[in-house]
């Protein structure tokens, strides 16, 4: 780690910025301006203070990550070998032997350190409420974190879904709890449909649908969708898919189409994969408040990953040329759902929509919060998950002998 800590350093000494992008702003504002992407005066704040001062403390960042309780283990995949999976796993704080087994699945740019806020909100309720204390386990998924990467073409959303299920049976959880956003999302639901006797119950805060309900598909939603108006929330959350859709998706296309001719920048320039990973934290999050240590964690966590941070984007493409996997984002599942709605997700579609991807048995709303809702709002999304597995919940006692209480 020194070595790399040493080369980090002289890159950051030695980077080179590009001119200013245009602006309409005056001068005092011109940080602001995110017209043309992460603004110069921005980025250079960070350089700056990585340069010379998160990175001559890393040890103490490197410690408080490894506060987490995280270990590796062997988990093979059919037809791609055998993997190193990194994961935590945070036990409920009093041991309770009836503990709600729950797999954290995050995304890209998200990892496993995503879930650190969530963790104790889980694992330690308060003696004197009535919540659940549930077991989680967040793995950091192939080619994310300090998982190794996939060497073989073809491993997409089967295969993730097939890496997260044996990495839980390997723990002793026969019978489990998904929560999942972004790519999680889509492994969730794969995981749903594909081991439904061991995936009890899954939820998600990145509800997503390939469209409105359809006649032949779905046709009571589609007689509610056509009789119900839609609300001033979900007029606003197709005016942001909208946006999305126009202006906010040029990271997938490349990801997904040439994601090696990426990975030289973002693998030789820590500038680089700064800037590309903090546009996405600031933008996809709901005005939230972000710390240079905390983005500079963050991003470190992809500058040191096992097998460099590029590899993460590789989900992109390998899922876009799975025929497989593109029918696994729009399948149905009758296992339980849960869905939380956040007002500055990336594509928040209307209820009716949402619906129509499985069983869902919850639902809540929430003014504020964004793509990183467990970073975001932790307790937000944690009360969720209490009530939708908790006593009275729809949800509730779906493991068997594991009720959380």
């Amino acid at each position: 780690m020194a070595g790399h800590l040493d080369t980090l350093a002289k890159k950051l000494a030695l980077a080179t910025l590009p001119c200013p992008a245009p602006t309409t702003y005056t001068d005092s504002e011109d940080a602001q301006d995110w017209t043309y992407g992460v603004p110069r005066t921005t980025l250079e704040r960070l350089v700056h203070y990585w340069r010379t001062s998160l990175l001559p403390n890393w040890r103490e960042h490197e410690q408080t990550l490894n506060a987490l309780p995280q270990f590796t283990r062997s988990i093979e995949v059919d037809g791609h070998g055998v993997f190193t999976a990194h994961y935590v796993h945070k036990k409920s704080e009093d041991r309770r032997r009836n503990a709600i087994p729950l797999l954290f699945l995050h995304g890209w740019p998200g990892h496993f350190n995503e879930a650190s806020k969530l963790l104790p909100l889980l694992t330690a309720p308060p003696a004197s409420s009535d919540y659940p204390a549930f077991d989680v386990v967040v793995p950091s998924l192939p080619g994310f974190g300090f998982s190794s990467a996939p060497t073989k073409t073809g491993f997409a959303l089967p295969q993730y879904a097939e890496f997260a299920h044996k990495l839980m049976l390997s723990l002793g959880y026969d019978e489990y709890v998904v929560q999942g956003g972004d790519w999680g999302r889509h492994i969730g639901l794969g995981l749903a449909y594909t081991y439904p006797k061991h995936v009890r119950a899954w939820h998600t805060n990145y509800p997503r649908s390939a469209g409105p309900p359809q006649l032949l598909r779905n046709p009571l939603l589609w007689l509610q969708h056509l009789v119900t108006p839609y609300s001033a929330a979900e007029r606003k959350g197709l005016d942001r898919m909208q946006f999305f859709t126009n202006e906010g998706t040029g990271y997938s296309a490349i990801q997904a189409t040439m994601p090696q001719t990426l990975s030289y920048a973002l693998t030789d320039s820590p500038v680089g994969l700064l800037a590309w990973i903090y546009e996405k934290l600031v933008f996809w999050s709901d005005a939230y408040d972000w710390g240079d240590d905390e983005v500079l964690q963050w991003v470190s966590i992809y500058l040191f990953s096992a097998s460099g941070p590029a590899t993460s984007a590789r989900i992109y493409y390998e899922i876009k040329h799975s025929g497989r996997s593109k029918e696994l984002i729009n399948i149905w599942s009758p296992v339980p759902l849960g869905l939380s709605y956040f007002p500055k997700e990336l594509t928040p579609v209307p209820k009716t929509w949402a619906r129509t991807v499985g069983n869902v048995v919850f639902e809540a709303d929430h003014d504020k919060g964004g793509h990183f809702a467990a970073h975001e709002v932790p307790h937000a999304l944690a009360d969720d998950l209490r009530k939708m597995f908790g006593k009275g919940g729809k949800a509730y006692g779906v493991v068997k002998g594991k009720d959380g209480y």
